[in-house]
């Protein structure tokens, strides 16, 4: 029986969880994290905190197992940044997060290259991505040792090795979405072309070995975090689609072994590299879904997450939301984008503004289940949904009312390394399919539309309109100015 030990580093946290064959749960254990948010789009989090993270979980899940692991997997959290000696492994800067917007000004430098960019790599120009956020590092903090995103900064730690997998590499703006391999054209047009850049290894590779957690094993099953949902979900072949409602809430379809370019504002990336195989996926981000709910909290209008049931009212009294509190995504693509409440009267009352934000969460995804269906060609049948948000069953019923489509809960929270586990199961075991590593299972709750179509329809086409009209954030002028002349921090 093989027993893997399956790592999360996430935004919020990072979770460990020791799962045998079937994927049934040995141990868990998590720590959490909380990145630095600041004036200008900062959000940034300590190296050393996401390291100990990783190894502090990992070691505990271990022992809370009582029993050995055979293999190391690692799923990421994507496009976040930082650079690092590699010589000694020591950070050189702070990891610069996704959700980060300080590199706009490498976007809007490279405006006019945004077609053939997009062509080339299924992506839209935008901060969220890796590359804008390597080249502002490489203006801003320091030209010395090596950027790439944190996993390869993690795996370096753990194997001594310099890699990342295809998929994490398909969110940089530096792949090549056909070859599924670095293009030098792109890596010299963000100013990047001196920079070793990582191996790219397929997600069922052994990279190396590491003792970071006892006795000496492989580490394989390296993929980025929302494509090892997609994979534990079990949306193996095109038109499968899944929802992660983390810090952000990310919608992936997948389009099977085709690289179809979004017509309707999406991206498109290499979902994953596994059995000689590079099946891709489209996808939508809303870059705030559970730091949202963070936000009431911190303003007092719940107490915790746990709360949102209980105090969001039970119809909203006309108030909508747009919660584009880190800027709006797809298909907008508008990173100066603010948050907006509307339809407030002398009768709103907290409650609503509760219900207001998470419906304004469920009308972004339900805009990109529709934009999906577009570039599938085909509407999708139901949507599959994971992460912590949806023990919320205000926000699950919304999604289905609003998307008009059933909503599968995924039974474990902890889909992203349960996928990452199934990955590093077939590099252990080269005649286990991807379907039989995943495994099947039943949703924990589905929920039905319960809205008429047209009560659904007419909600979505006054949000859609309160979205349009976004205000944008100002930066001061001497944050403009520095922004505009790439001046050191």
């Amino acid at each position: 029986m093989t027993v893997v030990l399956a790592v999360d580093q996430g935004t919020s946290g990072t979770k460990a969880v020791v799962v045998d064959d079937d994927g049934t749960q040995l141990a868990l254990a998590e720590a959490e994290l909380r990145p630095r948010y600041g004036d200008g789009g900062v959000v940034e989090q300590d190296p050393a905190a996401l390291l100990a993270s990783v190894l502090e979980t990992g070691r505990r899940a271990v022992a809370d197992a009582g029993r050995p692991v055979d293999v190391v997997a690692l799923a990421n959290q994507g496009e976040t940044v930082l650079a690092w000696d590699p010589a000694t492994g020591a950070p050189l800067t702070p990891a610069v997060v996704w959700q980060d917007r300080r590199a706009e000004s490498e976007c809007a430098r490279l405006a006019g290259h945004a077609e053939l960019i997009a062509a080339r790599t299924g992506l839209v120009l935008d901060p969220y991505f890796s590359a804008p956020k390597m080249a502002w590092l490489r203006r801003n903090m320091t030209t010395d040792g090596v950027v790439t995103t944190v996993d390869s900064w993690l795996l370096h730690q753990l194997t001594g090795a310099f890699v990342t997998d295809a998929a994490t590499a398909g969110r940089s703006l530096l792949l090549d979405l056909d070859r599924a391999d670095w293009d030098p054209e792109l890596v010299e047009l963000f100013g990047l072309a001196d920079e070793p850049l990582p191996r790219i290894a397929a997600c069922d590779e052994i990279i190396g070995t590491t003792r970071a957690f006892g006795p000496e094993v492989p580490v394989a099953g390296i993929v980025v975090d929302q494509q090892a949902a997609l994979i534990a979900e079990g949306c193996l072949e095109a038109g499968e689609a899944k929802c992660t409602y983390g810090t952000g809430a990310f919608l992936l379809a997948n389009t099977g072994t085709s690289a179809v370019r979004s017509a309707s504002g999406l991206t498109t990336s290499v979902a994953w590299r596994a059995r000689g195989r590079t099946p891709y996926c489209v996808d939508g981000q809303v870059y705030t879904a559970a730091s949202a709910i963070r936000w009431l909290r911190d303003l007092g209008f719940i107490g915790s997450a746990a709360e949102l049931d209980a105090m969001a009212a039970p119809e909203s009294d006309g108030t909508l939301c747009v919660p584009a509190l880190a800027g709006l995504a797809a298909p907008w693509w508008r990173p100066d984008a603010t948050a907006t409440f509307t339809g407030m009267t002398l009768s709103t009352r907290p409650g609503h503004l509760v219900l207001a934000v998470v419906q304004g969460i469920a009308a972004q995804v339900a805009t990109l289940c529709d934009l999906v269906a577009a570039d599938l060609g085909s509407p999708l049948t139901r949507l599959r949904a994971d992460g912590g948000l949806t023990r919320s069953t205000t926000l699950m019923q919304a999604q289905a009312d609003l998307a008009r489509l059933p909503v599968e809960v995924y039974p474990s929270p902890h889909a992203t390394p349960l996928g990452a586990a199934a990955l590093a199961r077939m590099a252990l075991d080269p005649g286990l399919s991807l379907r039989d590593a995943v495994g099947d299972w039943k949703p924990s709750a589905v929920y039905e539309p319960e809205w008429s179509e047209d009560r659904a329809a007419e909600f979505r086409a006054t949000w859609r309109a309160v979205a349009e009209a976004s205000p944008r954030k100002e930066a001061s002028p001497g944050k403009a100015a520095s922004l505009r002349e790439g001046a050191p921090r």
